[in-house]
């Protein structure tokens, strides 16, 4: 368990809190962040073929798990609206970046998933609302920040667009590193696509380098 550096209302739990003799901050949230550990391991780490392309869902969370880089928070309560939602994530960006510096090997591997446990179908658009206002600001900094919740989101798979691939069995905001095969995720919007070119112009991958091209070439 790591504690806030300024904070001390605020931790962040690893695989390791998990098991038989887990912290006493945990021990409220140990079935949903078991849940978590779980779906992570069964979904994220794994092949879907659905998915449309070879390889485990997420191809960095088995690493980031087995390296330590795996951070999950607690947010109990109904999420009331975005801004609470945006709100309460604010600080965690900050402790992320100092977690995952820019440049450091590990970076790439670390991952901090806000989870908020309480949240009810009902509250599930307050999560999807707060991360289109807070993508913008996190991709200018080189990070990403995803939603995933039991909905699932509404947004399809990038080879099957039939398929909702951000299926979780709990709510919750993920932040990791932007890395430079994010581009697909980036390209519908101007900014992004800035953004993207400020971080990784000079290391785009090679099978993307014509969309790339293409994108940065119809920036207004």
């Amino acid at each position: 368990m790591i504690r806030h550096p300024d904070r001390d209302d605020l931790v962040l739990f690893e695989m390791g809190d998990l098991g038989l003799t887990p912290p006493p901050e945990a021990a409220g949230h140990l079935p949903v962040l078991r849940t978590v550990r779980e779906w992570m391991g069964d979904y994220l780490c794994r092949p879907l073929p659905e998915l449309g392309r070879r390889g485990a869902v997420c191809p960095y969370t088995s690493t980031s798990m087995d390296k330590g880089r795996t951070f999950l928070a607690v947010r109990p309560g109904h999420p009331a609206d975005p801004e609470e939602v945006v709100h309460s994530v604010r600080p965690y960006r900050e402790w992320f970046m100092r977690l995952a510096p820019a440049g450091e090997a590990l970076s790439i591997y670390t991952t901090l998933m806000i989870l908020f446990p309480d949240a009810r179908r009902e509250d599930l658009p307050a999560i999807d609302a707060a991360q289109a206002a807070l993508k913008a600001s996190y991709v200018s900094e080189g990070l990403m920040i995803g939603e995933f919740h039991p909905g699932p989101p509404d947004k399809p798979g990038l080879w099957n667009p039939d398929l909702r691939p951000l299926s979780s069995p709990v709510a919750m905001l993920v932040i990791r590193r932007m890395v430079a095969t994010d581009f697909p995720f980036l390209r519908d919007d101007d900014d992004h696509v800035r953004s993207y070119l400020s971080w990784f112009g000079d290391e785009v991958p090679s099978h993307l380098r014509e969309s790339v091209r293409a994108a940065a070439e119809s920036l207004s």
